[in-house]
C-alpha cells in the first residue's frame, strides 16, 4: 500500500487533495468552470474581477430596462385621457388604479420563480430570455393604446409589465455568485440601485418622448403620441439581449444550486415573516408610491403636470445603499424605526399639502417619504443576515452553513412579500377615492388612505422596536451592529 493510500501522512493527504484552481476555464455557450472569486490569484491576476464587473454592467442595464417597463404604466395612465380615453371610453378611478397596481401584483408573484431560473438555465441565458420577455409588455402597450383598446385588454397588457418586476430577483441572484464576500454588498447595492433608477428614468423621459409626433385636437389640446412610450423600449431591449448573448457568462457553480431547502428553512422562521411585514412598509411603499405619484400629482396639481414626478423614484433609489451603510454603524432596527416615523411624517405632510393645495409642501412631504423608503429598504435587507446570525443556536460549521442558507432563503421571501405592498398602495387609494369618510375627508380624495398608511407605519415602527430593539428581544449584543 502506498503512502498516499494509507492516509497517515500530511504530505500524502495534501497531495491527494486537489488545490483550488487559480484560473477559471471557458467552454461552449459562454459557460465558466472553476469559478472561485475567493481565490485571490483568480480574482486579482487571472481576470476574475474584470469578468465580474463586465457581467455586473450588463446586468444593471438589463435590470434598468426591466424596472423601466415595470413602471411604464405609472406614467402612461395619467395621459390616457389626453390621448382620447374620454367620454364613453373614459376609465374610472378604480380602473386606472388597477392599471397602476397589476404590474406589481404580477411582478411580486414572479420573484421567486425568477430566482430559481438562474440556477436552472444559467445567468447569461436567463438574462437573454428575461430581457426579450420585456418586448411583450412594451409592444403590447404600443399596440393596445394605439388601437384605443378596451379596459380588459389594457389590463392584460399592463399585467405583462410584471415581467420587468421579476427581473430584479434573477439579476440579484446571478450577480451574487460573481463577487467575493468582501465586495458582494457593494456589487449588489449597485445592481439594485441601478435597476431602481429605471423607474425614475421612465418618469422623466416618457413625458418628453411622447411629445414626438404629438398632434393637436380640435379643442387645441395636445394629444401625446402614447404608443411611442412602448415602441421606444424595443431597440434598447434588443440591445440588452444582444449584449447578454455576446458578453455575459454562465457559471457552472450556480447550476443546480437553487436552494429550495433554504427557502423551506426560512419559511419556518418567524423572523422571515416579521421582516417581510416590515419590508411591505418600505419597499412596498417605494414601488406603490412610485407607481401612483405621477397620477396623484397630475390630479391634485394639473398645472404642474408630470415634470417633477420622477424625483420621488430618483431619491428613493439613490438613498437605498445609504440605509445599509447607516445600519452597519448604528443598528438596523434603529434605522428602520426612524424610517417608519419619518415616512409617517411625510404622509402627514402630504395630507396637509393636498388639503391646502400647497404644491411646495406636497413635493417636500413626498420626497421625505421617498427618501426614507430607500433608507428603510437598505436597512431591512442588511438586517436579514444579521438577525439570522444573532438568533442561530447551532454554532458548528454545519450550523453556520444552515444559517446562511436560511438567511439566503429569507432574502428571497422577504423581497417577494415586500413587493406585494406595491399592489396594496394603489388599491388603498382607489378605495379611498370611491369612499366617503366625512369625519376625515370628502369623497374623491386619497386623504383617508394616507391616514390609514400613517397608522400602518406606526404599527411597523413598533413591531421593529418590539422584535429587535428591546433589551429582552433575545438578540444580545447583535442589536448594536447590523440589526
Amino acid at each position: 500500500m502506498t503512502l498516499a493510500h494509507r492516509g497517515d501522512s500530511p504530505t500524502a493527504t495534501a497531495a491527494a487533495t486537489p488545490a483550488p484552481a487559480a484560473r477559471f476555464t471557458r467552454r461552449a455557450g459562454r459557460w465558466i468552470d472553476d469559478w472561485d472569486p475567493e481565490n485571490a490569484a483568480q480574482w486579482g491576476h487571472h481576470g476574475g474581477a474584470q469578468t465580474a464587473r463586465h457581467n455586473l454592467a450588463i446586468s444593471v442595464f438589463a435590470e434598468f430596462l426591466g424596472f423601466g417597463v415595470f413602471a411604464l404604466w405609472g406614467i402612461v395612465v395619467p395621459q390616457l385621457a389626453a390621448y382620447g380615453y374620454t367620454g364613453s371610453a373614459a376609465l374610472s378611478e378604480t380602473q386606472q388604479f388597477w392599471l397602476l397596481s397589476i404590474p406589481t401584483l404580477v411582478g411580486a408573484s414572479l420573484r421567486i420563480p425568477y430566482t430559481f431560473a438562474v440556477p436552472r438555465f444559467g445567468g447569461r441565458n436567463w438574462t437573454i430570455v428575461s430581457a426579450l420577455l420585456l418586448l411583450l409588455p412594451a409592444v403590447g402597450l404600443a399596440l393596445a393604446v394605439g388601437q384605443h383598446a378596451s379596459f380588459g385588454v389594457l389590463l392584460a397588457v399592463a399585467a405583462l409589465a410584471g415581467f420587468g418586476g421579476g427581473n430584479f430577483a434573477s439579476s440579484m441572484t446571478n450577480i451574487s455568485f460573481f463577487y467575493r464576500s468582501s465586495e458582494k454588498g457593494k456589487a449588489l447595492g449597485l445592481n439594485a440601485a441601478g435597476g431602481n433608477l429605471g423607474t425614475a428614468a421612465v418618469q422623466f423621459a416618457i413625458p418628453l418622448v411622447v411629445t414626438w409626433g404629438a398632434t393637436t385636437a380640435v379643442t387645441g389640446a395636445q394629444v401625446p403620441n402614447l404608443p411611442l412610450a412602448g415602441w421606444i423600449f424595443v431597440p434598447f431591449i434588443l440591445l440588452a439581449a444582444l449584449l447578454a448573448w455576446r458578453s455575459m457568462d454562465n457559471l457552472s457553480v450556480i447550476a443546480g444550486s437553487g436552494d429550495r431547502g433554504g427557502f423551506e428553512m426560512a419559511s419556518r422562521a418567524r423572523h422571515t415573516w416579521i421582516l417581510a411585514f416590515l419590508y411591505v412598509g418600505t419597499f412596498g411603499s417605494f414601488i406603490g408610491f412610485a407607481g401612483v405619484f405621477p397620477k396623484i400629482m397630475s390630479d391634485a396639481f394639473p398645472a404642474h403636470g408630470l415634470k417633477l414626478a420622477f424625483l420621488g423614484a430618483l431619491v428613493g433609489s439613490l438613498t437605498r445603499p445609504l440605509g445599509g451603510v447607516i445600519a452597519d454603524r448604528v443598528g438596523g432596527w434603529r434605522v428602520t424605526v426612524v424610517s417608519f416615523v419619518a415616512m409617517a411624517f411625510g404622509a402627514l405632510g402630504a395630507i396637509q399639502a393636498l388639503q391646502g393645495k400647497n404644491f411646495g409642501l406636497f413635493m417636500a412631504a413626498f420626497l421625505l417619504l421617498f427618501v426614507f423608503t430607500g433608507i428603510g429598504n437598505g436597512s431591512i435587507y442588511r438586517m436579514i443576515p444579521a438577525v439570522f446570525d444573532a438568533t442561530a443556536t447551532d454554532t458548528t460549521d454545519d450550523g453556520r452553513r444552515r444559517t446562511r442558507r436560511a438567511a439566503a432563503g429569507a432574502i428571497g421571501i422577504v423581497g417577494a412579500v415586500g413587493a406585494f405592498g406595491g399592489f396594496v398602495v394603489p388599491q388603498m387609494f382607489a378605495l379611498s377615492k370611491a369612499s366617503s369618510i366625512s369625519a376625515i375627508a370628502p369623497k374623491g380624495t386619497i386623504v383617508p388612505a394616507l391616514y390609514g398608511i400613517i397608522a400602518l407605519y406606526l404599527v411597523m415602527a413598533f413591531v421593529a422596536w418590539f422584535a429587535y430593539g428591546r433589551r429582552c428581544a433575545g438578540l444580545g449584543d447583535a442589536g448594536q451592529v447590523g440589526i
